[in-house]
Protein backbone atom coordinates (compact mmCIF):
# COMPACT_ATOMS: atom_id res chain seq x y z
CA UNK A 1 0.00 0.00 0.00
CA UNK A 2 2.48 2.58 -1.49
CA UNK A 3 1.58 6.15 0.02
CA UNK A 4 1.84 7.52 -3.28
CA UNK A 5 -1.90 5.75 -4.04
CA UNK A 6 -5.33 5.98 -3.71
CA UNK A 7 -5.76 2.93 -1.71
CA UNK A 8 -3.42 4.61 1.06
CA UNK A 9 -5.34 7.85 0.96
CA UNK A 10 -8.69 5.57 1.64
CA UNK A 11 -7.20 3.46 4.50
CA UNK A 12 -5.55 6.49 5.72
CA UNK A 13 -8.82 8.61 6.08
CA UNK A 14 -10.64 5.33 7.44
CA UNK A 15 -7.24 5.24 10.32
CA UNK A 16 -7.95 8.87 11.06
CA UNK A 17 -11.22 9.16 11.41
CA UNK A 18 -11.53 6.35 13.85
CA UNK A 19 -8.50 6.86 15.87
CA UNK A 20 -9.88 10.16 17.09
CA UNK A 21 -13.17 8.75 17.82
CA UNK A 22 -11.11 6.52 19.99
CA UNK A 23 -9.01 9.17 21.42
CA UNK A 24 -10.78 9.27 25.04
CA UNK A 25 -10.11 4.94 25.39
CA UNK A 26 -6.17 5.29 25.02
CA UNK A 27 -5.87 1.38 24.84
CA UNK A 28 -8.54 0.74 22.51
CA UNK A 29 -7.18 3.33 20.39
CA UNK A 30 -3.80 1.49 20.34
CA UNK A 31 -5.20 -1.83 19.91
CA UNK A 32 -6.47 0.05 16.53
CA UNK A 33 -4.06 1.45 15.57
CA UNK A 34 -1.85 -1.69 15.97
CA UNK A 35 -4.19 -3.68 13.97
CA UNK A 36 -4.39 -1.08 11.27
CA UNK A 37 -0.22 -1.23 11.27
CA UNK A 38 -0.25 -4.97 10.90
CA UNK A 39 -3.46 -4.87 7.93
CA UNK A 40 -1.10 -2.15 6.04
CA UNK A 41 1.96 -4.23 6.15
CA UNK A 42 -0.32 -7.52 5.63
CA UNK A 43 -1.43 -5.74 2.13
CA UNK A 44 2.04 -6.53 0.63
CA UNK A 45 2.26 -10.07 2.22
CA UNK A 46 0.70 -11.19 5.03
CA UNK A 47 2.56 -13.98 5.52
CA UNK A 48 6.09 -11.99 7.21
CA UNK A 49 3.16 -10.53 9.78
CA UNK A 50 4.08 -13.22 12.30
CA UNK A 51 7.47 -11.91 11.68
CA UNK A 52 6.87 -8.50 13.26
CA UNK A 53 4.55 -9.67 15.55
CA UNK A 54 7.49 -12.58 16.35
CA UNK A 55 10.45 -10.47 16.57
CA UNK A 56 8.91 -7.54 18.60
CA UNK A 57 7.61 -10.04 21.67
CA UNK A 58 10.70 -11.41 21.53
CA UNK A 59 12.80 -7.90 21.90
CA UNK A 60 10.05 -6.61 24.74
CA UNK A 61 10.56 -10.13 26.57
CA UNK A 62 14.15 -9.21 26.66
CA UNK A 63 14.08 -5.93 27.65
CA UNK A 64 12.37 -6.50 30.99
CA UNK A 65 14.30 -9.62 31.37
CA UNK A 66 17.59 -7.35 31.39
CA UNK A 67 15.61 -4.92 33.56
CA UNK A 68 14.96 -7.40 36.04
CA UNK A 69 19.20 -9.46 35.27
CA UNK A 70 20.39 -9.94 38.83
CA UNK A 71 24.21 -9.28 37.15
CA UNK A 72 26.20 -7.37 34.89
CA UNK A 73 26.60 -11.22 33.78
CA UNK A 74 23.26 -11.82 32.90
CA UNK A 75 22.51 -8.69 31.12
CA UNK A 76 24.84 -9.15 28.35
CA UNK A 77 24.08 -12.52 27.21
CA UNK A 78 20.50 -11.43 27.08
CA UNK A 79 21.77 -8.37 24.95
CA UNK A 80 23.69 -11.07 22.54
CA UNK A 81 20.74 -13.08 22.46
CA UNK A 82 18.91 -9.88 21.11
CA UNK A 83 21.93 -8.86 18.49
CA UNK A 84 21.70 -12.40 17.31
CA UNK A 85 17.55 -12.74 16.75
CA UNK A 86 17.63 -9.39 15.45
CA UNK A 87 20.50 -9.92 12.73
CA UNK A 88 19.98 -13.51 12.31
CA UNK A 89 16.44 -12.43 10.78
CA UNK A 90 18.18 -10.23 8.49
CA UNK A 91 20.97 -12.88 7.99
CA UNK A 92 18.43 -15.16 6.68
CA UNK A 93 16.15 -13.14 4.83
CA UNK A 94 18.25 -10.63 3.52
CA UNK A 95 22.02 -11.63 3.10
CA UNK A 96 22.19 -15.70 3.15
CA UNK A 97 21.81 -15.78 -0.56
CA UNK A 98 24.23 -12.91 -0.65
CA UNK A 99 26.77 -14.73 1.35
CA UNK A 100 26.67 -18.07 -0.05
CA UNK A 101 27.12 -16.62 -3.43
CA UNK A 102 29.74 -14.42 -2.68
CA UNK A 103 31.54 -17.51 -0.67
CA UNK A 104 31.27 -19.99 -4.35
CA UNK A 105 32.53 -17.03 -6.32
CA UNK A 106 35.61 -16.84 -4.16
CA UNK A 107 35.97 -20.66 -3.95
CA UNK A 108 35.32 -20.89 -7.53
CA UNK A 109 38.26 -18.56 -8.31
CA UNK A 110 40.70 -20.80 -6.54
CA UNK A 111 39.33 -23.83 -8.82
CA UNK A 112 36.91 -25.34 -6.25
CA UNK A 113 33.61 -25.85 -7.11
CA UNK A 114 31.17 -26.21 -4.27
CA UNK A 115 27.47 -27.09 -5.23
CA UNK A 116 24.86 -24.13 -4.91
CA UNK A 117 22.63 -23.72 -1.76
CA UNK A 118 19.77 -20.41 -1.91
CA UNK A 119 16.90 -20.39 0.38
CA UNK A 120 15.81 -17.58 -2.20
CA UNK A 121 12.80 -16.03 -0.23
CA UNK A 122 11.01 -13.17 -0.46
CA UNK A 123 12.77 -10.12 1.71
CA UNK A 124 10.31 -8.65 4.06
CA UNK A 125 9.75 -5.16 3.33
CA UNK A 126 11.12 -2.99 5.56
CA UNK A 127 13.16 -5.30 7.94
CA UNK A 128 16.60 -3.49 7.99
CA UNK A 129 13.65 -0.49 9.51
CA UNK A 130 12.11 -2.13 12.01
CA UNK A 131 14.70 -4.82 13.44
CA UNK A 132 17.16 -1.71 13.97
CA UNK A 133 14.31 0.34 15.86
CA UNK A 134 13.52 -3.06 18.16
CA UNK A 135 17.12 -3.65 18.80
CA UNK A 136 17.80 -0.54 19.71
CA UNK A 137 15.04 -0.29 22.50
CA UNK A 138 16.98 -3.40 24.51
CA UNK A 139 19.99 -1.81 23.65
CA UNK A 140 18.96 1.47 25.64
CA UNK A 141 17.24 -0.71 28.19
CA UNK A 142 20.71 -2.52 28.59
CA UNK A 143 22.60 0.76 28.99
CA UNK A 144 19.82 2.86 31.43
CA UNK A 145 18.88 5.11 28.77
CA UNK A 146 15.25 4.34 28.94
CA UNK A 147 13.30 1.63 31.46
CA UNK A 148 12.16 -1.13 30.28
CA UNK A 149 8.63 -0.94 28.70
CA UNK A 150 5.84 -2.84 30.62
CA UNK A 151 3.19 -2.44 28.33
CA UNK A 152 3.26 -4.91 25.56
CA UNK A 153 0.51 -3.35 23.58
CA UNK A 154 2.28 0.01 22.88
CA UNK A 155 5.46 -1.60 22.38
CA UNK A 156 3.89 -3.76 19.97
CA UNK A 157 2.66 -0.27 18.51
CA UNK A 158 5.71 0.84 18.62
CA UNK A 159 7.22 -1.25 16.18
CA UNK A 160 4.43 -1.83 14.03
CA UNK A 161 3.25 2.09 13.57
CA UNK A 162 2.48 2.21 10.26
CA UNK A 163 3.81 5.84 8.92
CA UNK A 164 7.53 4.52 9.43
CA UNK A 165 7.00 0.74 9.21
CA UNK A 166 8.58 -0.01 6.05
CA UNK A 167 10.59 2.86 5.09
CA UNK A 168 11.74 4.85 8.16
CA UNK A 169 12.58 7.08 9.66
CA UNK A 170 14.17 4.86 12.87
CA UNK A 171 11.96 6.04 15.68
CA UNK A 172 13.83 6.26 18.71
CA UNK A 173 12.03 4.23 21.69
CA UNK A 174 12.92 7.35 23.87
CA UNK A 175 10.66 9.31 21.15
CA UNK A 176 7.75 7.58 20.46
CA UNK A 177 7.09 5.01 23.79
CA UNK A 178 6.29 8.03 25.71
CA UNK A 179 3.72 9.23 23.06
CA UNK A 180 1.99 5.95 22.81
CA UNK A 181 1.60 6.45 26.66
CA UNK A 182 0.02 10.04 26.99
CA UNK A 183 -3.34 10.38 26.11
CA UNK A 184 -3.90 11.71 22.08
CA UNK A 185 -4.88 15.89 21.58
CA UNK A 186 -6.08 17.06 18.46
CA UNK A 187 -4.21 20.21 17.59
CA UNK A 188 -6.04 22.11 14.69
CA UNK A 189 -2.39 24.40 13.50
CA UNK A 190 -0.81 20.64 13.42
CA UNK A 191 -2.94 19.07 11.45
CA UNK A 192 -2.62 21.79 9.16
CA UNK A 193 1.01 21.47 8.77
CA UNK A 194 0.52 17.78 8.36
CA UNK A 195 -1.18 18.35 5.51
CA UNK A 196 1.13 20.43 4.06
CA UNK A 197 3.84 18.10 4.38
CA UNK A 198 1.55 15.35 3.44
CA UNK A 199 1.55 17.75 0.12
CA UNK A 200 4.95 19.00 -0.66
CA UNK A 201 6.05 15.14 -0.13
CA UNK A 202 3.89 14.01 -2.84
CA UNK A 203 5.34 16.32 -5.22
CA UNK A 204 8.37 15.80 -4.55
CA UNK A 205 7.93 11.88 -4.96
CA UNK A 206 5.75 12.29 -8.08
CA UNK A 207 6.22 15.33 -9.66
CA UNK A 208 10.47 15.91 -9.38
CA UNK A 209 11.56 12.27 -8.49
CA UNK A 210 9.68 9.69 -10.32
CA UNK A 211 9.41 12.10 -13.25
CA UNK A 212 13.46 12.18 -13.29
CA UNK A 213 13.10 8.40 -12.89
CA UNK A 214 11.28 7.24 -15.49
CA UNK A 215 12.48 10.00 -18.46
CA UNK A 216 16.23 10.49 -17.45
CA UNK A 217 17.49 8.04 -14.79
CA UNK A 218 16.35 4.63 -15.26
CA UNK A 219 16.58 4.85 -19.13
CA UNK A 220 20.29 5.96 -18.63
CA UNK A 221 21.38 4.00 -16.14
CA UNK A 222 19.83 1.02 -18.19
CA UNK A 223 22.02 1.52 -21.27
CA UNK A 224 24.75 4.21 -20.54
CA UNK A 225 26.34 3.46 -23.85
CA UNK A 226 23.36 4.65 -26.14
CA UNK A 227 23.56 7.96 -24.14
CA UNK A 228 26.41 10.92 -24.34
CA UNK A 229 28.39 11.77 -21.36
CA UNK A 230 26.29 14.91 -20.47
CA UNK A 231 22.99 12.97 -20.90
CA UNK A 232 24.78 10.22 -18.77
CA UNK A 233 26.39 13.30 -16.26
CA UNK A 234 22.59 14.32 -16.28
CA UNK A 235 21.24 11.15 -14.90
CA UNK A 236 24.41 10.82 -12.39
CA UNK A 237 22.99 14.54 -11.35
CA UNK A 238 18.85 13.34 -11.37
CA UNK A 239 19.46 10.31 -9.87
CA UNK A 240 20.50 12.02 -6.86
CA UNK A 241 18.26 14.35 -7.37
CA UNK A 242 15.43 11.70 -7.27
CA UNK A 243 17.05 9.62 -4.40
CA UNK A 244 16.49 12.66 -2.40
CA UNK A 245 12.77 14.07 -3.57
CA UNK A 246 11.49 9.68 -3.07
CA UNK A 247 12.97 9.35 0.23
CA UNK A 248 12.69 12.99 1.74
CA UNK A 249 9.44 12.68 0.20
CA UNK A 250 8.31 9.33 1.59
CA UNK A 251 9.35 10.43 5.02
CA UNK A 252 7.14 13.92 4.96
CA UNK A 253 4.61 11.88 4.05
CA UNK A 254 5.38 9.76 7.10
CA UNK A 255 6.01 12.49 9.00
CA UNK A 256 2.85 13.79 8.12
CA UNK A 257 0.81 10.57 8.49
CA UNK A 258 1.67 10.48 12.07
CA UNK A 259 1.21 14.04 12.87
CA UNK A 260 -2.67 13.87 12.05
CA UNK A 261 -2.64 11.09 13.93
CA UNK A 262 -0.99 13.15 17.46
CA UNK A 263 2.40 11.76 16.87
CA UNK A 264 5.84 13.41 16.37
CA UNK A 265 9.03 12.07 14.46
CA UNK A 266 11.92 13.29 14.40
CA UNK A 267 13.67 15.33 11.18
CA UNK A 268 15.05 12.87 9.11
CA UNK A 269 16.41 14.87 6.46
CA UNK A 270 17.94 18.52 6.42
CA UNK A 271 19.11 19.63 3.23
CA UNK A 272 21.82 17.74 2.48
CA UNK A 273 23.20 18.71 -0.79
CA UNK A 274 23.81 22.28 0.99
CA UNK A 275 26.44 20.20 2.75
CA UNK A 276 30.46 21.24 2.64
CA UNK A 277 31.66 18.24 3.36
CA UNK A 278 30.73 14.71 4.15
CA UNK A 279 30.63 15.18 8.03
CA UNK A 280 28.40 18.09 7.06
CA UNK A 281 26.25 15.71 4.48
CA UNK A 282 25.76 12.79 6.99
CA UNK A 283 24.28 15.51 9.82
CA UNK A 284 21.44 15.90 7.18
CA UNK A 285 21.13 12.96 5.15
CA UNK A 286 18.91 10.51 6.55
CA UNK A 287 19.40 11.53 10.04
CA UNK A 288 17.37 9.02 12.05
CA UNK A 289 19.72 6.18 9.99
CA UNK A 290 23.35 8.25 10.19
CA UNK A 291 22.49 9.03 13.90
CA UNK A 292 21.84 5.42 14.67
CA UNK A 293 24.93 4.20 12.72
CA UNK A 294 26.46 6.55 15.34
CA UNK A 295 25.03 5.82 18.95
CA UNK A 296 25.46 1.96 18.32
CA UNK A 297 27.76 1.22 16.15
CA UNK A 298 30.15 3.78 15.70
CA UNK A 299 30.36 4.56 19.60
CA UNK A 300 30.28 0.86 19.88
CA UNK A 301 33.60 0.48 18.19
CA UNK A 302 35.68 3.00 20.33
CA UNK A 303 34.09 6.07 18.19
CA UNK A 304 37.12 8.60 18.39
CA UNK A 305 38.76 7.24 21.39
CA UNK A 306 41.98 6.04 21.14
CA UNK A 307 44.01 8.25 18.40
CA UNK A 308 43.21 9.19 14.98
CA UNK A 309 44.16 5.53 13.58
CA UNK A 310 41.59 4.05 15.53
CA UNK A 311 39.11 6.59 14.64
CA UNK A 312 39.56 6.50 10.87
CA UNK A 313 39.44 2.79 11.57
CA UNK A 314 35.83 2.68 13.24
CA UNK A 315 34.70 5.46 10.91
CA UNK A 316 35.75 2.98 7.81
CA UNK A 317 33.91 -0.19 9.12
CA UNK A 318 30.35 2.04 10.24
CA UNK A 319 30.41 3.04 6.53
CA UNK A 320 30.93 -0.13 5.40
CA UNK A 321 28.73 -2.00 7.74
CA UNK A 322 25.94 1.00 6.66
CA UNK A 323 26.40 0.22 3.28
CA UNK A 324 25.84 -3.40 3.59
CA UNK A 325 22.66 -2.50 5.97
CA UNK A 326 21.73 -1.06 2.19
CA UNK A 327 21.44 -3.97 0.43
CA UNK A 328 23.04 -7.60 -0.10
CA UNK A 329 25.31 -6.23 -2.96
CA UNK A 330 28.98 -5.69 -2.87
CA UNK A 331 28.29 -2.13 -4.52
CA UNK A 332 26.58 -1.24 -1.60
CA UNK A 333 29.70 -2.51 0.86
CA UNK A 334 32.13 0.13 -1.75
CA UNK A 335 29.63 3.00 -1.43
CA UNK A 336 29.88 2.95 2.06
CA UNK A 337 33.46 2.33 1.86
CA UNK A 338 33.73 5.53 -0.41
CA UNK A 339 31.68 7.66 2.38
CA UNK A 340 34.15 5.88 4.89
CA UNK A 341 37.12 6.98 3.63
CA UNK A 342 36.07 10.36 2.74
CA UNK A 343 34.69 10.79 6.08
CA UNK A 344 38.04 9.61 7.31
CA UNK A 345 40.08 12.46 5.02
CA UNK A 346 37.97 15.21 5.96
CA UNK A 347 38.45 14.28 9.40
CA UNK A 348 42.33 14.15 9.00
CA UNK A 349 41.76 17.48 6.88
CA UNK A 350 39.99 19.51 9.70
CA UNK A 351 41.46 18.25 12.44
CA UNK A 352 39.69 19.10 15.41
CA UNK A 353 37.65 22.45 13.69
CA UNK A 354 34.27 22.62 13.98
CA UNK A 355 33.20 20.18 10.77
CA UNK A 356 30.07 22.70 10.06
CA UNK A 357 32.11 25.72 9.48
CA UNK A 358 33.60 27.04 6.76
CA UNK A 359 37.04 29.10 6.70
CA UNK A 360 35.29 31.79 4.33
CA UNK A 361 32.32 31.71 2.03
CA UNK A 362 34.20 30.99 -0.76
CA UNK A 363 35.71 28.37 0.65
CA UNK A 364 32.09 26.85 1.68
CA UNK A 365 30.51 27.39 -1.88
CA UNK A 366 33.58 25.71 -3.23
CA UNK A 367 32.95 22.46 -0.41
CA UNK A 368 29.74 22.44 -1.54
CA UNK A 369 30.25 22.16 -5.32
CA UNK A 370 33.02 19.34 -4.43
CA UNK A 371 30.63 17.43 -1.83
CA UNK A 372 27.72 17.30 -3.95
CA UNK A 373 29.93 15.37 -6.94
CA UNK A 374 31.21 13.11 -4.94
CA UNK A 375 27.90 12.06 -3.44
CA UNK A 376 26.92 12.01 -6.60
CA UNK A 377 29.26 9.73 -8.24
CA UNK A 378 29.46 7.44 -5.07
CA UNK A 379 25.42 7.51 -5.70
CA UNK A 380 26.51 6.21 -9.28
CA UNK A 381 27.89 3.00 -7.53
CA UNK A 382 24.77 2.65 -5.20
CA UNK A 383 21.94 2.71 -8.43
CA UNK A 384 24.19 0.18 -10.48
CA UNK A 385 23.20 -3.40 -9.96
CA UNK A 386 26.71 -4.70 -10.41
CA UNK A 387 30.69 -3.32 -10.75
CA UNK A 388 30.60 -3.94 -14.68
CA UNK A 389 27.70 -1.62 -15.02
CA UNK A 390 28.96 0.68 -12.96
CA UNK A 391 32.01 1.29 -14.94
CA UNK A 392 30.15 1.38 -18.27
CA UNK A 393 28.43 4.08 -16.99
CA UNK A 394 31.76 5.92 -15.60
CA UNK A 395 33.48 4.45 -19.21
CA UNK A 396 30.85 6.92 -20.70
CA UNK A 397 31.14 9.65 -18.81
CA UNK A 398 34.79 9.47 -19.58
CA UNK A 399 33.76 10.44 -23.47
CA UNK A 400 32.92 13.36 -22.67
CA UNK A 401 30.74 13.77 -25.68
CA UNK A 402 28.21 16.49 -25.56
CA UNK A 403 25.63 15.43 -28.13
CA UNK A 404 21.92 15.64 -26.34
CA UNK A 405 18.70 14.51 -27.48
CA UNK A 406 17.08 13.05 -25.29
CA UNK A 407 17.46 16.07 -22.79
CA UNK A 408 14.28 17.74 -23.92
CA UNK A 409 13.19 21.13 -22.64
CA UNK A 410 10.66 20.21 -19.79
CA UNK A 411 13.37 17.57 -18.64
CA UNK A 412 15.86 19.71 -18.15
CA UNK A 413 13.46 22.48 -16.32
CA UNK A 414 12.33 19.57 -13.82
CA UNK A 415 16.30 18.42 -13.33
CA UNK A 416 16.90 22.62 -12.42
CA UNK A 417 13.46 22.63 -10.67
CA UNK A 418 14.70 19.82 -7.99
CA UNK A 419 18.34 20.93 -7.73
CA UNK A 420 17.23 24.80 -7.15
CA UNK A 421 14.77 23.81 -4.63
CA UNK A 422 17.12 22.12 -2.71
CA UNK A 423 19.37 25.88 -1.80
CA UNK A 424 16.34 28.06 -1.08
CA UNK A 425 16.80 29.99 1.60
CA UNK A 426 15.15 28.20 4.96
CA UNK A 427 13.16 30.97 5.37
CA UNK A 428 10.92 30.53 2.45
CA UNK A 429 10.04 27.46 3.18
CA UNK A 430 8.97 28.20 6.66
CA UNK A 431 7.08 31.22 5.71
CA UNK A 432 5.19 29.34 2.92
CA UNK A 433 4.58 26.45 5.56
CA UNK A 434 3.34 29.26 8.23
CA UNK A 435 0.90 31.10 5.36
CA UNK A 436 -0.61 27.53 4.52
CA UNK A 437 -1.35 26.98 8.56
CA UNK A 438 -3.20 30.23 8.77
CA UNK A 439 -5.68 30.17 6.08
CA UNK A 440 -9.31 29.28 6.40
CA UNK A 441 -10.31 25.74 5.92
CA UNK A 442 -11.45 25.97 2.55
CA UNK A 443 -8.77 27.98 1.19
CA UNK A 444 -6.39 25.11 2.40
CA UNK A 445 -8.29 22.44 0.39
CA UNK A 446 -8.20 24.60 -2.58
CA UNK A 447 -4.41 24.98 -2.18
CA UNK A 448 -4.07 20.99 -1.42
CA UNK A 449 -6.73 20.20 -4.47
CA UNK A 450 -3.89 22.39 -6.56
CA UNK A 451 -1.52 20.30 -5.22
CA UNK A 452 -3.20 17.36 -5.99
CA UNK A 453 -4.04 18.32 -9.51
CA UNK A 454 -0.42 19.04 -10.46
CA UNK A 455 0.90 15.69 -8.29
CA UNK A 456 -1.62 14.03 -10.94
CA UNK A 457 -0.14 16.14 -14.09
CA UNK A 458 3.03 15.07 -13.44
CA UNK A 459 1.97 10.88 -12.20
CA UNK A 460 2.56 7.99 -14.23
CA UNK A 461 0.11 5.47 -15.44
CA UNK A 462 1.26 3.43 -12.44
CA UNK A 463 2.50 4.60 -9.35
CA UNK A 464 6.16 4.11 -8.21
CA UNK A 465 7.59 2.76 -5.36
CA UNK A 466 10.02 4.04 -3.32
CA UNK A 467 13.44 3.21 -3.63
CA UNK A 468 14.29 2.82 -0.10
CA UNK A 469 11.31 -0.03 0.18
CA UNK A 470 14.00 -2.50 -1.20
CA UNK A 471 16.05 -1.94 1.77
Amino acid sequence: MLFNTLAYAEFFAVVFVVSWLLASRRKLRLLFLLGASYFFYAKWNWRFVPLIWGSSTVDWWLGNAIARAPDARTRKRLLVVTACVNLGLLAVFKYFDFGVESARALLGALGFHPPEVALRVALPIGISFFTFESMSYVIDVYRGDVPPQRSYLEYLTFVAFFPHLVAGPIVRPRDLLPQLASPARFEADRASEALFLVAIGLLKKVAIGDYLALNLVDRTFDAPLQHSALECYAAAVGYAVQIYCDFSGYTDIAIGSAALLGVRFPTNFDAPYKAHNLVDFWRRWHISLSTWLRDYLYISLGGNRGGRARTYRNLMLTMLLGGLWHGANWTFVAWGGLHGAGLALTRFVRGDRNPTEAASPFARVLGVVLTFHFVTAAWILFRSDSFASARLFFGELATLTTYHPNLDARLVAVLALGLASHYVPERWYTGARSRFTTLPAPLQGVALFAAALGVRAMASAEAVPFVYFQF
